[in-house]
């Protein structure tokens, strides 16, 4: 069944081309890696996936909504890692939790006993009462993590999710993510550069470049068409060698990552 689908997706910023008719579809439970260099149009596609930028053209549908119509319906399916922190430094690691199920309006008998269900899940149930300025880069992942299930989303978008982690930590973080899919049914929609991330864990994988589909199917679908032997392989011979500007979205920069602005 499928719960993203996404039909001639198009977005422009003034005379520049960030997406460019880009069509797809992702199956509900499945793990969806969507991939591309930088200045792909990667962060540009989530953004209007997750409501946060209006499309130029083409339909989007998300847990069967249209988002010209159920806006508010589809930001209740969807959790989302960002790849910037976006938690309250200031408060500690259970105000943050109530905090985001104050923002969807949960009921408050569910609060305190989904805080507990998640925060002991990324074993961060001890750290409750504790600043999260004191946290480690990686404890703030996990808390990210236990965040964004509080709602008990049907799909959870993860925009580099493990960048700048360590190699222990990324583990952890795609165990926890894994036990909730299977555990929850939960659709999980990534990006990312670590490339043996996607080879690993993901069910389809979407290659796109210049905001254009390249190619999608399973690891070793991509594989067998592209002749190659890993995934880096084909990456390489479908978008080449040469290194890609770091900012992605230049003409977005004014954007800011938490800011809903959908209208």
């Amino acid at each position: 069944m499928t719960i993203i689908e996404v039909k001639h997706l198009v977005k422009k910023f003034k005379h520049f081309t960030a997406v460019d008719d880009l069509s797809f579809k992702v199956d509900k439970g499945e793990i969806f890696a969507f991939l591309g260099p930088n200045g792909a149009g990667k962060t540009t596609t989530v953004k209007m996936l997750t409501t946060i930028l209006k499309p130029t053209s083409g339909d989007i549908k998300i847990n069967h909504y249209n988002i010209k119509s159920d806006v508010i319906k589809i930001r209740r399916s969807f959790g989302i890692i960002f790849q910037d922190p976006t938690l309250e430094d200031e408060l500690t690691a259970m105000e943050n939790m109530k905090l985001h199920a104050y923002m969807y309006n949960m009921k408050k008998d569910d609060i305190y006993k989904l805080s507990k269900q998640f925060l002991e899940f990324v074993d961060l149930w001890d750290k409750k009462d504790v600043f999260v300025r004191d946290f480690s880069v990686g404890m703030k992942r996990r808390l990210e993590v236990a965040r964004s299930f509080m709602h008990e989303p049907k799909i959870l978008f993860l925009d580099e999710p493990t960048a700048g982690l360590d190699v222990q930590t990324r583990n952890y973080i795609w165990k926890y993510l894994k036990e909730i899919k299977e555990k929850h049914k939960v659709t999980i929609f990534f990006t990312t550069h670590y490339l043996e991330e996607a080879e690993k864990y993901a069910d389809k994988i979407v290659i796109i470049d210049h905001g254009k589909l390249i190619i999608e199917g399973t690891l070793s679908s991509i594989k067998n068409r592209t002749k190659t032997k890993t995934l880096e392989e084909a990456f390489l011979k479908l978008t080449g060698h040469h290194i890609r500007d770091e900012n992605e979205d230049a003409e977005m920069s004014h954007i800011k990552r938490r800011s809903f602005i959908y209208k």
